[in-house]
């Protein structure tokens, strides 16, 4: 199985036939996908101006759209290094037990659904790297009112979600599921009170 630099070496190489470099291209969304695949493959599509079946696409587009989601990568890969050190002098320690954040960055191991989007249509306006760095910069502060990556406030409860973990809070503005640990208890309580409302009224 092809990893993420031979995939993106196929999608930059103007030897290899057009439709090899797209479906590189999207094969590398099964190595690092931030929103999903399909959430991150529409970001890319919209961001750099190509159909989603697009069969022949420029191939600058299809390189500039590698260009963005490799810079992303990188920013993950720095932060999972981080992680990783962290981890390794807290077991040193003597912390054996995972906290809140070990739990979710189990869930988003090797760069899949960091910032899941589970309505693929919906996802930040920016670009992947800025977005997981605003994400990444909430992780390590203190919680916080509004969406760590467009700072919306309005955050709705959702409990029937596509994917682990199945239920949350999810920003109406950019359509991520917000790790609820980067959120304020009266943030949190907002959001569910807002969907027992959407309950009743039903």
């Amino acid at each position: 199985m092809a990893g993420f630099r031979s995939l993106a070496r196929q999608v930059r190489d103007p030897g290899c036939d057009l439709a090899l470099r797209r479906y590189s291209l999207r094969k590398c969304l099964e190595r690092f996908a931030p929103y999903g695949h399909r959430a991150t493959w529409d970001h890319l599509c919209t961001r750099h101006r190509f159909g989603p079946e697009d069969r022949d696409p420029d191939p600058a587009r299809l390189v500039a759209a590698l260009d963005e989601l490799e810079e992303a990568r990188a920013v993950w890969l720095a932060y999972e290094e981080k992680f990783a050190e962290r981890r390794k002098r807290e077991k040193h320690d003597g912390l054996r037990r995972p906290g809140w954040i070990d739990d979710w960055h189990r869930r988003t191991w090797g760069g899949n659904g960091i910032a899941r989007c589970d309505d693929p249509s919906v996802h930040p306006t920016v670009a992947l790297a800025e977005a997981l760095r605003r994400l990444i910069k909430a992780l390590e502060a203190e919680p916080g009112e509004h969406c760590p990556i467009c700072a919306a406030d309005e955050i709705v409860w959702r409990p029937d979600l596509s994917s682990e973990p199945w239920f949350g809070p999810v920003c109406t503005g950019c359509g991520v599921v917000i790790p609820q640990p980067v959120l304020t208890a009266g943030a949190l309580a907002a959001a569910k009170r807002g969907r027992r409302r959407e309950l009743v009224s039903a």
